[in-house]
């Protein structure tokens, strides 16, 4: 890279494209520190810090963006993580939970050569274990799919992702059995908000809806249109074994 960047500018510059990628593009400076699980005057210091270096814009009222060059930078910092995690997964058979808080720290100075030689290694992989695309394969944006909570009693679909980056969610759901790759079919939904009932891998589970909206789906079964069931991304492979605790 051109541009020499600390774990905590790497780990900002890769939230702020997350962020933007999905809803827009700002983001919050309350929402990194939140991720990233440090004060909002510290995070308020790394966006003015990525700013200096022409890395990122901020916009009072608005929120932080980044420059052609930040978005770049980014998207090189994001397929690193998500190749040493697929390598941590894959090979080494941790979680997909503990792969995510183990990546960040050799990642950082891991050569290019390397990350690119593990790529081939690993079968050029899709996507990371949570289902997130590998930026260079084709797709860079988390890709517009419908959300578990949205499927009504009936209807099957395949886990694409988890939406979140909250440790607590992830392990939740890697225990729930909710990984890229599994099949879930719905048993029942109570209204106005209430729990989902889910089989996958033929146990009954039930979450509520903050859960459900946190994995994104593919549908299998036909059924009432489910908004983004449509869109088209590369099949997750399945996430490694365990899904237990984690730092994304």
């Amino acid at each position: 890279m051109e541009t020499e960047l600390s774990r905590s500018q790497r780990a900002a510059l890769k939230e702020i494209w997350r962020q933007t990628s999905e809803n827009g593009d700002w983001a919050r400076t309350g929402d990194l520190a939140a991720v990233l699980g440090v004060s909002p005057a510290t995070a308020t210091a790394m966006v003015k810090r990525l700013v200096e270096q022409g890395l990122a814009d901020h916009v009072p009222y608005r929120g932080v963006g980044l420059t052609e060059t930040g978005r770049r930078l980014a998207v090189a910092v994001a397929r690193r993580h998500r190749i040493v995690e697929r390598f941590l997964t894959d090979l080494l058979g941790y979680g997909w939970g503990e792969a995510d808080t183990l990546a960040p720290t050799f990642e950082h100075y891991l050569p290019q050569q390397v990350e690119e030689r593990l790529y081939e290694v690993l079968g050029r992989p899709a996507t990371c274990p949570h289902g997130f695309p590998i930026p260079g394969y084709g797709s860079e944006a988390i890709p517009a799919l419908a959300q578990l909570y949205d499927m009504e009693p009936g209807q099957n679909a395949i886990v694409a992702l988890s939406s979140s980056v909250s440790p607590a969610m992830v392990a939740f759901l890697g225990e729930m059995g909710l990984v890229p790759g599994a099949e879930v079919e719905v048993i029942e939904k109570q209204p106005f908000g209430g729990p989902l009932v889910v089989r996958v891998a033929g146990v009954e589970r039930t979450l509520g809806e903050g859960a459900g909206r946190q994995v994104r789906i593919r549908m299998l079964t036909s059924g009432p249109a489910v908004d983004g069931d449509a869109a088209a991304a590369p099949r997750a492979t399945p996430a490694g074994p365990g899904g237990t605790t984690k730092e994304k």
